[in-house]
C-alpha cells in the first residue's frame, strides 16, 4: 500500500539516502558531493516554509519524495514553481511519482500556482548514468519542453544537457489571484 504525507525535517536521513543515490551514481542530479544529512534537514525547512514537501511510504517505508520550491525570485514570477522528484531504486515503476505530481500538483493549485517545470537531466547520448526515461515521465504527466540548456553539466567525464519541462494548469487568468505560502493552506497528512 502506498501512502503519501507531509515530509517532516525527521525524514532528513531516509530521504538523503534515497538522494545519495541518484548525486554518487547518476547524472539525474548535477551535484558531485551528497549534502550533510543536517543540511538537507535544512534544505526540507527551507522548502516547507513555502511550498509543499511530500514522502511516498510502501508498507511504512519511505519510497520516494517530491517537493515545488520557487521558480525565479522575481515577484511575476509568484505563480510559478520549480519541482524535483526521486523515487527508491527499487521502487520505480509502481506508480509512486505519478501519485506524488498528482498530489503535489493539487497543492500547488491551491496555492494559486498556474505553471509548474521541471529541470530534467537529459543525456546527450544514452549512457549508464543518464537515460531520457525522466524526459518521458514527465511528458506521459503532461509536461512539454520549452527550453534546452546544451552540455551546461559535467560530471563523471561527460557532458550533459538541461530540459526545461512546463505544465501549465487550466483557468490562468490575466488577474490571477495571490500566491498562498503552503504553511496558510493548513493541508494536514489526512487532507493528502
Amino acid at each position: 500500500m502506498i501512502r503519501v504525507r507531509l515530509a517532516t525535517e525527521d525524514d532528513a536521513e531516509a530521504l538523503l539516502s534515497i538522494y545519495a543515490y541518484y548525486v554518487k551514481n547518476t547524472a539525474v542530479s548535477y551535484e558531485y558531493a551528497v549534502p550533510s544529512t543536517e543540511e538537507f534537514r535544512g534544505r526540507i525547512r527551507k522548502t516547507l516554509a513555502n511550498y509543499p514537501y511530500l514522502v511516498a511510504e510502501v508498507d511504512g517505508r519511505i519510497a520516494g519524495y517530491i517537493y515545488a520550491g520557487r521558480f525565479g525570485e522575481r515577484k511575476a514570477y509568484d505563480w510559478s514553481a520549480a519541482s524535483s522528484i526521486y523515487i527508491g531504486e527499487e521502487y520505480h515503476r509502481l506508480g509512486i511519482g505519478r501519485l506524488l505530481y498528482g498530489k503535489l500538483e493539487s497543492i500547488l493549485r491551491r496555492q494559486n500556482i498556474t505553471n509548474v517545470y521541471a529541470g530534467v537531466a537529459e543525456p546527450m547520448a544514452e549512457d549508464e548514468y543518464l537515460t531520457n526515461n525522466s524526459r518521458y515521465f514527465h511528458e506521459a504527466l503532461g509536461y512539454r519542453i520549452v527550453g534546452r540548456y546544451t552540455g551546461c553539466g559535467n560530471k563523471f567525464g561527460r557532458w550533459y544537457n538541461l530540459l526545461w519541462m512546463e505544465k501549465i494548469f487550466d483557468g490562468r487568468s490575466d488577474n490571477p489571484k495571490p500566491f498562498i505560502p503552503f504553511p496558510e493552506l493548513d493541508i494536514t497528512d489526512e487532507d493528502l
